[in-house]
Formats: C-alpha cells, sequence, structure tokens
C-alpha cells in the first residue's frame, strides 16, 4: 500500500522552485552532487534534507537569499543570513560606498532601490528628472515602481509608456516569480492600467536640435524617452546587484543607472544637473 504524503514541508517547496527553472530532477541532482532519486525523495517528504542539502540546493536552483532562510526554516533548522538595516551602524561602510557610487555618476541619473522597489539613495540626476512630480509621490517612502507608472508621477511624461512599462511590469514579473509576490503584487496591478490617451497638440522637441535624436537613438535596447523642460530625454537603463551577498538587506540592493542614449541627452544634463 502506497502511503500519500501531504504537500507540506521544504521538498515541495524546492520542487516548485526547480518547476520554476524548468530543471529536471536529473539536471538538479548532477548539479547539486546528488541522486535523481535522492531529489525525488526530497521532494515527496519521504527524505528529510539535511542543512547543507537545502543551501545546496537552493544555490543550484538560484534562490533568493532571502527565500533561501525561509527553506531552512521550514527545514527545521536556524536561518543562515542575518537581515541587517541600512541605518545599522555595521551598514556604514556600505552607505558610504553607495552615496559615493552615486555622486560619481553625475549628472546621470541613478538610484539605489530594495526587493520592492522602495528607493534607498538617489542623485541629482534623479532629482532633475522628478522636477515637477507631486510631493505626495516623494514623501517617504518613495517606491520607484509607483513613481514611474502613477499618473501623476513619470508615466504622463514617458512619451514610449506602454512600451516601456510592459518592460517594466515582466520585470516585475520576474520578481514576483522569485517569491515576492505578496509584497509586488499590488504595485504590478497598479501599472496594468491602459494605455495613455494620445497627446494633443505638437509633440515636445527631442533633446537635439534636429529633433530625431532620441527616436533613432539605442537600437540595442529599449530606450526611456521622457519629457523634460519641452525636450524628450532618451535613456537606456542597467542594473548592478552585489555579487555573493551574505545579508538579505544587501542581496536585495538593486542600483540603476540611466545612461544617455545620445550626446544630446547627455550635454542637456550636464548643462542642467548642478556640479
Amino acid at each position: 500500500m502506497t502511503t500519500v504524503l501531504p504537500d507540506t514541508g521544504v521538498g515541495p517547496l524546492l520542487r516548485d522552485w526547480r518547476e520554476q527553472r524548468r530543471i529536471s530532477q536529473l539536471e538538479l541532482a548532477l548539479r547539486a552532487d546528488s541522486s535523481a532519486r535522492h531529489i525525488s525523495f526530497i521532494e515527496t517528504g519521504r527524505a528529510r534534507p539535511s542543512e547543507d542539502m537545502v543551501l545546496r540546493l537552493a544555490e543550484q536552483l538560484d534562490v533568493p537569499v532571502r527565500e533561501r532562510n525561509a527553506l531552512l526554516v521550514v527545514a527545521g533548522y536556524a536561518p543562515r543570513y542575518a537581515q541587517t538595516s541600512l541605518d545599522d551602524p555595521a551598514m556604514a561602510s556600505l552607505r558610504e560606498s553607495i552615496d559615493r557610487l552615486l555622486t560619481a555618476y553625475e549628472p546621470y541619473p541613478a538610484l539605489v532601490v530594495d526587493g520592492t522597489y522602495g528607493v534607498v539613495a538617489a542623485n541629482r540626476g534623479i532629482a532633475l528628472l522628478l522636477e515637477g512630480v507631486p510631493e505626495k509621490l516623494l514623501a517617504p517612502p518613495v517606491n520607484a515602481m509607483r513613481l514611474t507608472l502613477h499618473p501623476e508621477g513619470l508615466a504622463p511624461r514617458i512619451v514610449n509608456l506602454p512600451e516601456w512599462r510592459a518592460d517594466l511590469l515582466a520585470q516585475m514579473d520576474r520578481q514576483i516569480a522569485r517569491g515576492r509576490a505578496a509584497v509586488l503584487g499590488g504595485l504590478s496591478a497598479a501599472g496594468a492600467g491602459p494605455p495613455r490617451p494620445a497627446r494633443g497638440g505638437g509633440a515636445p522637441r527631442a533633446a537635439g536640435s534636429d529633433g530625431t535624436g532620441p527616436e533613432r537613438a539605442a537600437a540595442f535596447a529599449l530606450p526611456m524617452l521622457l519629457e523634460h523642460g519641452g525636450r524628450v530625454l532618451s535613456f537606456v537603463s542597467s542594473i548592478a546587484t552585489f555579487n555573493t551577498p551574505m545579508d538579505v538587506t544587501v542581496a536585495e540592493l538593486a542600483i540603476e543607472t540611466f545612461l544617455p542614449a545620445d550626446r544630446e541627452t547627455a550635454a542637456y544634463l550636464h548643462a542642467h544637473v548642478p556640479s
């Protein structure tokens, strides 16, 4: 007689992560120096994985650090990774390094966000782009995704909003798949409204004098075309994270920089961001 075990415990959670990553039991076993039979026993609850095995499987499945702690707790072990507030004195050197990095990137916009897109720090390039945004959206805690997609935020000034919004929502969907559904689901729904109506009147000038700069720039990546001061600025964003973090807070930080996609946008920033 076959015993049917309840779908609880760390095994089903590891199975869910494996299926999200579209990895077979055999492939995961090879990566984790185990056997497909043992992986199957773990996933069905017939075998209790050791603490080392939970961490090894989580690493091979690219499970975020926060969720690795959750897997350990469900498996009956203590969390491995600390979660230190950025206000903690132990984080002073990190905060200073972040501030130096953001300042060094000026006049180009750059900011640091946490795992739910909460703005941790931003430079004066970002402040320039946010001119005219209502104070209620800039009052702490500021959320970068909400600030971008809100109808009173940057959304009305993003010329290619449907394309840019689709890219942001796809990015958020990837975050939700990585285990942040409870926090990010509301943001995703809020940003999924219908495209804005077409503007009346003439289009604003591009950053360049010929009006062709942003629309033809950045063929290698989707640019964000943003109105500012009667011009259209063109940016390509890049996101960097910390390598091999040992703290949940640090693991979830992301540094997003906005690279001018044409010379005209670069010149505009140099002329308008205080040095």
